[in-house]
């Protein structure tokens, strides 16, 4: 087995802030803004505290670039809608079941959420930038496809507005596994749980054919 290589001190400061932003995530998912220290996440690093003030002037902007940081995902889930095919009801059963993948089933995305709850006060603006950029484009996406089943003939005639109600069970999935971890909140098999879901949403969404 050859010996891993070693880094050069140019590649290891390349790498600098992605491993603090990680070491951060970890601290402020554990111990939530205000009780974490950014020595602790120099520790986890293996750096000093002033190397972390570097890269991020306060701990503030640290939350904020480790917020951003890991929703990248939701560039990609947001690129994977844009390439489904197939009826209306496929494209919506698949976009759903791309949301369940990246938010009930993604620890990284979970924990997001709890520190968006948590943590939205402190920080109006990027909470409001995080959803103009991820969630609204995502909601739009399924506006657009109701509309579209609507205009069709393969949905009923209902307001789009209220599209957050599409999405709801995922997110009270989440946050019921949030909450209560795996000690009362099942992990819920998934093909069980759109079996369930989709049966519950097309039978509301759904021209009935006599």
């Amino acid at each position: 087995m050859s010996a891993q290589k070693k880094l050069t001190r140019a590649e290891q400061k390349a790498l600098r802030p992605a491993q603090i932003l990680d070491a951060a995530f970890e601290e402020f998912v554990r111990n939530g803004f205000t009780a974490t220290r950014v020595e602790d996440i120099a520790d986890r690093v293996g750096v000093t505290k002033g190397t972390v003030y570097v890269y991020f002037e306060t701990k503030e902007q640290l939350f904020e670039a480790m917020i951003s940081h890991f929703s990248v995902a939701f560039h990609e889930l947001l690129d994977n809608t844009d390439r489904l095919d197939g009826s209306v009801t496929d494209r919506l059963k698949a976009i759903l079941g791309l949301l369940y993948d990246q938010i009930v089933e993604d620890r990284i995305t979970r924990e997001l959420l709890r520190l968006v709850i948590s943590e939205g006060h402190r920080f109006p603006d990027l909470i409001d930038r995080h959803h103009d950029q991820f969630i609204a484009p995502i909601i739009a996406k399924i506006e657009d496809l109701m509309r579209e089943g609507m205009s069709s003939g393969e949905f009923r005639q209902m307001p789009v507005e209220f599209s957050d109600i599409v999405v709801a069970p995922i997110l009270t999935t989440t946050i019921l596994r949030l909450i209560f971890d795996d000690r009362r909140a099942r992990t819920p098999n998934k093909d069980a749980f759109m079996r369930a879901y989709f049966d519950l949403l097309l039978n509301g969404l759904l021209v009935r054919r006599s």
